[in-house]
């Protein structure tokens, strides 16, 4: 079994494929603080309940987007797994071309979901990762990254609202019936989720425009539930992406 962790900056998305199947996945809150025995103490844990054995556990691929916690838990695949994961990072098959100004730049998790999404749906394609941050990562038809677009995520600007001004509520997310609110809180609502939807679908717009064609639309992250149904321009939501990606470029690194 092949075990895929996602690190993200609000939660640690974790994966058990068996084969091609996704057979179990969880999500963790992400914690600088927390050591490779308490990541380890939670994981082996939640495997326990699905009753998988750590000795099932037959490699690891990760990637991460906060630094500090890659170490916890590569020590915690050599501690308790007795694997030595792999790691996505600069020198990594992924079977796709960077074309960026400095391809360093671009974060792990954004190249993994790119790669699964032109090997499950096809290219061109446009990923929309609907998480911390909203991200949009576009794959041409050849097959290469092009790059993308990082805006704030929902749940952040929500924040801001509430943090940054003196008379504005914490408010739920969820979808208005119309877009001209009668009170502060539809209001709100309708400026944040109706504001979201058209800047997903503007942005959508202008990178098809620059590709010259249109292009396949995946969402994913955490907020896709919350706006993909809205939006006519996403074909296909699949909150797994990135876990499938990193079994992916797993396979692809296993038969070097």
């Amino acid at each position: 079994m092949l075990l895929t962790i996602d690190i993200g900056n609000t939660n640690v998305k974790v994966g058990i494929f068996d084969g091609d199947e996704l057979k179990a996945t969880w999500n963790l809150a992400t914690g600088i603080h927390r050591t490779s025995d308490e990541y380890a103490g939670i994981l082996l844990n939640l495997m326990e309940r699905r009753r998988v054995s750590a000795s099932k556990i037959t490699g690891v691929a990760v990637c991460s987007v906060v630094p500090p916690l890659l170490p916890a838990f590569v020590e915690l695949c050599s501690k308790y797994l007795n694997t030595k994961p792999l790691v996505v990072e600069a020198g990594v098959k992924t079977g796709m071309r960077i074309r960026l100004d400095n391809p360093r730049e671009v974060g792990p998790d954004r190249v993994v979901a790119a790669v699964a999404a032109q090997i499950l749906y096809g290219k061109p394609s446009i990923v929309i990762d609907l998480g911390t941050a909203t991200t949009f990562d576009v794959v041409s038809q050849e097959g290469d990254y092009l790059g993308g677009a990082i805006a704030p995520g929902i749940v952040i600007a929500t924040e801001a609202l509430y943090t940054r001004t003196a008379a504005l509520p914490r408010i739920r997310l969820s979808s208005p019936e119309q877009a001209i609110g009668k009170n502060t809180i539809s209001a709100m609502q309708s400026g944040i989720i109706f504001g979201y939807i058209a800047l997903i679908e503007g942005l959508i717009r202008r990178i098809e425009q620059e590709l010259g064609s249109k292009a396949k639309v995946i969402a994913t992250g955490g907020q896709a539930h919350l706006l993909a149904h809205e939006i006519p321009a996403i074909e296909i939501v699949n909150p797994d992406l990135t876990l499938v990606g990193l079994r992916l470029i797993y396979e692809m690194n296993k038969e070097q």
